[in-house]
């Protein structure tokens, strides 16, 4: 193949694209569509819980549109992360939406699912043999952190994504992927240079967001060549410029100039980046570094505890003077309070306590350079984690109490310091990440298994894999 054309709807499934730009992406005749389904940046609930970051009927209307459009044209659809953080329950459950859909529709395609999540035997294993690294930084990891573990999944590279392509695959459901090798599997396997299919890729991952001001999500289409890439988005009304894209190829990442996945280093040192019209830009120069030792990210998320949270604002601009000191002392005063109610059944290390104060440093905390405050209300958000949910309610209870009638010197009597526009809200579970290492495994596929399917819209039909 001497022209890949490749198309991305969205940055994200569920987040919506609109409906015209992709249909003028498909009359440009792509030679697949691929999108990414998750993410880290949403926050450790997802992965831990199972629940998706986007509601199941935004994922359909999205996927409806990808499938119905794939099979039309008779191209691979290519779905990374699935269910956001990529586990065995959220594949299924894209998986679950792809049946229907194809019932629906009356869609026939070959199927395939690949697992992202680990077991934790073979984690073990991993980490006795020395095969498991920390990344900078890492929080500590052992036997204890595997077990505890809600999940943990390993984020792919390409070549699972090649290998279900290999095996006829047409529809590609996989859990936790880099999101750019949904977008560098198919040009890598039809033997494009790794540096311009890589790079293409981190435009693509993240649709429309490359433009030099996105409306609203949407797509993003792309030529791949031997020595260069053009991307242009289907919406006229929408620019590309070599600033924008090059200003997209150092989003979320550390380095500039290097961009690490599991089989290598994008290096963007020489790449340029040329206006080829008005609204389309041409990249080339990029090369791809292959790494020494093939890794796979590992993710994990555990439970943190149960929580409620209470918010309030305060007026009074004698607090709002003090409020350092008021909220010290109002620390001091709960942790009191709930010794008294709890005793020797709770230590303090048994439960957490946090107080954001939005108006004063409640985004950047420690590190806000601005120490004046500027406002003349604030707005306090207090989170407490506790082991159990009734605990954590009884806390917030205990918060709000203690917050609407702590006194300052400057009155006397009765006073109410805190509004607040309704009472504690029980969050239920909690979770936090707990990993962030990379496993050395003994080939790119080894730690993701596939099941092919045969799809039709009346029966599936599990088949080897």
């Amino acid at each position: 193949m001497q022209e890949m054309r490749v198309l991305s709807p969205t940055g994200v499934l569920g987040s919506g694209f609109v409906e015209a730009s992709f249909e003028a992406a498909l009359e440009r005749k792509p030679h697949f569509i691929g999108c990414d389904a998750g993410s880290t940046d949403p926050g450790p609930a997802y992965l831990g819980s199972g629940r998706t970051a986007f509601p199941k009927e935004a994922i359909r209307r999205d996927l409806r549109l990808m499938l119905a459009g794939a099979r039309r044209l008779k191209i691979p659809l290519l779905i990374g992360s699935a269910g956001t953080g990529g586990n065995d329950a959220q594949l299924e459950g894209m998986h679950q939406i792809v049946r229907e859909i194809a019932a629906a529709e009356g869609l026939t395609f070959k199927l395939a699912l690949i697992h992202s999540e680990q077991a934790k035997d073979y984690l073990k294993k991993r980490m006795r043999e020395g095969r498991i690294k920390p990344l900078s930084p890492a929080p500590h990891f052992d036997e204890a952190t595997i077990e505890r573990s809600e999940h943990i999944v390993g984020m792919m590279g390409a070549e699972p994504f090649i290998r279900a392509l290999q095996a006829g695959a047409e529809v590609v459901i996989a859990g936790r992927a880099s999101d750019t090798a949904i977008f560098a599997a198919m040009p890598v396997m039809h033997g494009f240079p790794e540096g311009i299919a890589w790079h293409a890729a981190k435009i693509l991952e993240c649709g429309a967001a490359s433009v030099v001001q996105r409306k609203t999500p949407d797509c993003m289409f792309a030529w791949l060549r031997k020595d260069h890439f053009v991307v242009e988005a289907p919406d006229p009304g929408l620019t590309c410029t070599p600033q924008s894209i090059a200003s997209h190829s150092l989003y979320e990442n550390a380095d500039p100039f290097r961009l690490v996945e599991c089989s290598g280093t994008l290096d963007l040192t020489d790449s340029r980046y040329e206006a080829l019209t008005p609204r389309s830009v041409k990249v080339s120069g990029s090369q791809f570094i292959p790494a020494q030792r093939y890794t796979v990210k590992l993710e994990g998320a555990e439970k943190a505890g149960y929580q409620s949270i209470l918010i309030g604002s305060i007026r009074d601009p004698f607090i709002i003077r003090q409020i350092d000191d008021w909220t010290a002392r109002l620390e001091e005063k709960i942790h009191s309070r709930v010794r008294m109610v709890y005793g020797d059944r709770l230590k303090p290390e048994d439960y957490l306590l946090f107080i954001r104060i939005y108006g004063k440093n409640g985004t950047m905390g420690a590190l806000e350079p601005v120490k004046e405050i500027r406002s003349h209300e604030l707005c306090l958000s207090f989170e407490a984690t506790a082991p159990t949910q009734e605990i954590a309610s009884t806390i917030a209870s205990i918060t709000r109490h203690q917050a609407l009638h702590l006194p300052i010197p400057e009155w006397s009597g009765l006073i109410t310091a805190l509004a607040c526009p309704y009472n504690h809200l029980d969050r239920g579970a909690v979770y936090r990440f707990n990993v962030n290492h990379v496993v050395e495994p003994d080939e790119p596929c080894e730690m993701f298994p596939m099941d092919i399917f045969d799809v039709n819209r009346d029966s599936e039909k599990k088949l080897a894999a």
